[in-house]
C-alpha cells in the first residue's frame, strides 16, 4: 500500500517571501544593489562609462594597483598556481603564507601570526576558540558585525560598552568580572564608519586590571594609524591598506597554535591563493618602507577636513552625517553626479538616524581631487540652503 504523499514546499512561497522582504526595504530606502564599477589607477572608478574619482574604496595606499603589487601576485600565480587546494591543514603550508605571517609578526611586535581566509572569518574564528558558556566578551557598541558575530557564536555572554567609553567599560568589569571565568574585550583601533580611533592605552590598562584579554581589530588601522599601544591579540586584514585579501591575528606562539586548532573558520576553510598572499607580502614591504606614502591618507583626509570646517581627521575615514536614508542617497547621487563616487551608508551598517556619506582617502588621491570633493559638497550644501530658505 502506497503512503500518502507529503507536499514539498511551494516554491513561490519563497519568492513571496522575498519580494515582500524586498518591498519593505525599499519602502525605507535600505535596499542594497549591486553596480558594475571597474577600479583604476589613481583613485579612479567607471560606471556606466562615466570616469569618477572614488572615495569609498579602503584601498588607503593605493597598493591594489601598485605595479609592484601586482608583479608580486603574477608571479606567485605563475609558480604556486591559482589556489591553495583545500585547507592549509590538508595540503600544507605554501611557502608564501608562511613568509607573510613571519612578516606580520614582526610588524606587530609579535611571536607569531595566523592567517585566515578573510578579516571578517578571523574574527569569527578567534573569539569561539577563547570563549565559550561562563565567559563573557564585551565589545564597543559600535565594533564591526564581525566582532559581534563571533561572540554570538562563541556562546559567551555578550555586552555591550558604551563607544569609546572607558568608565562604561569599567563599570561592567567592576560589576560582572567575578561572575565569568574568561573575559575578552573587543574593540577597533579605527572605527570604520566613523573614522575615529579606540582610547587604547586606557582600554589596554583597564582590561590587565580585571585579567581581561584585549583583542583590537586593525582592519582600517594598519599602516596608516597603528602606532601606539599593542593588543594580546592583534587582528586584522589583507584587503585594505596591503590592497590583497585575507584576514590574520598577531599573537603568542602559544595563542596561534591553540587557534590553528580550534579556530574553525581556519581548520575548515580553504587556505588563501598564492597570488594574494604574494600580493600581500610585497605590499607590506612598501608599507615598511615609504613612511611618506602611509601618511598621506591622513594629510589628505585632514585637508578635507579643514577645508569643510569638520572636527579634524582622526584617520582616512570622514563621515558626512545626513540623518535618514533617502537624504543619504540622495546626496550620494548628487556627487556621483559631479564625477565622486561616495557610496551612502544606510542602517543596519549604521544606526538608525545616523545614515551618512563615507569619505575614505587614498594615498592615490592628489590634492585637486580632494579640494574638487569638498568643493562639490560646499556647493550642494549652498544649494540645499537656499532652496529651505
Amino acid at each position: 500500500m502506497s503512503r500518502p504523499q507529503t507536499p514539498g514546499p511551494d516554491p513561490s512561497s519563497l519568492d513571496a517571501f522575498a519580494e515582500a522582504g524586498l518591498a519593505e526595504l525599499d519602502a525605507k530606502a535600505l535596499r542594497r544593489r549591486l553596480v558594475a564599477t571597474a577600479r583604476a589607477p589613481e583613485a579612479g572608478a567607471e560606471r556606466d562609462g562615466r570616469r569618477l574619482v572614488s572615495f569609498s574604496c579602503n584601498d588607503y595606499l593605493g597598493l591594489s594597483q601598485d605595479p609592484r603589487v601586482i608583479a608580486a601576485g603574477q608571479a606567485a600565480l605563475a609558480r604556486h598556481g591559482a589556489g591553495a587546494g583545500a585547507s592549509r591543514l590538508v595540503t600544507g603550508n605554501h611557502p608564501p603564507l608562511a613568509a607573510l605571517e613571519a612578516r606580520l609578526a614582526a610588524h606587530k611586535g609579535k611571536a607569531a601570526a595566523l592567517v585566515f581566509g578573510s578579516g571578517y572569518l578571523a574574527n569569527l574564528g578567534i573569539v569561539p576558540a577563547l570563549a565559550g558558556a561562563g565567559d563573557v566578551v564585551l565589545v564597543d557598541a559600535l565594533g564591526h558585525s564581525c566582532l559581534f558575530a563571533g561572540a554570538q557564536l562563541s556562546g559567551a555572554t555578550l555586552l555591550r560598552f558604551r563607544h569609546n567609553d572607558v568608565a562604561h567599560l569599567r563599570a561592567i568589569l567592576a560589576a560582572r568580572r567575578a561572575r565569568h571565568g574568561r573575559v575578552l574585550v573587543l574593540t577597533e583601533r579605527v572605527f570604520s564608519m566613523d573614522g575615529d580611533r579606540a582610547p587604547l592605552p586606557e582600554i589596554l590598562a583597564l582590561a590587565a586590571a580585571y585579567d581581561a584579554w584585549t583583542l583590537v581589530d586593525d582592519a582600517h588601522g594598519l599602516g596608516v594609524v597603528e602606532a601606539g599601544a599593542r593588543a594580546p591579540l592583534e587582528m586584522g586584514t589583507l584587503s585594505k591598506t596591503l590592497g590583497s585579501y585575507g584576514g590574520y591575528v598577531c599573537a603568542s606562539r602559544a595563542v596561534v597554535d591553540l587557534l590553528t586548532s580550534r579556530a574553525r573558520s581556519f581548520v575548515y576553510t580553504t587556505g588563501l591563493p598564492p597570488a594574494s598572499v604574494a600580493a600581500a607580502l610585497a605590499a607590506l614591504d612598501i608599507v615598511e618602507t615609504e613612511p611618506a606614502r602611509a601618511a598621506r591618507p591622513l594629510a589628505l583626509a585632514r585637508r578635507f577636513t579643514a577645508r569643510l570646517g569638520l572636527p579634524e581627521a582622526q584617520s582616512p575615514i570622514v563621515p558626512i552625517h545626513v540623518g535618514e536614508a533617502p537624504a543619504a542617497l540622495a546626496l550620494s547621487a548628487a556627487l556621483e553626479a559631479r564625477g565622486y563616487l561616495v557610496v551612502a551608508i544606510r542602517p543596519p551598517t549604521v544606526p538608525a538616524g545616523t545614515a551618512r556619506l563615507r569619505v575614505a582617502f587614498s594615498a592615490a588621491h592628489d590634492a585637486a581631487q580632494v579640494d574638487g570633493l569638498a568643493d562639490a559638497i560646499l556647493s550642494l550644501r549652498a544649494d540645499a540652503d537656499a532652496r529651505s530658505a
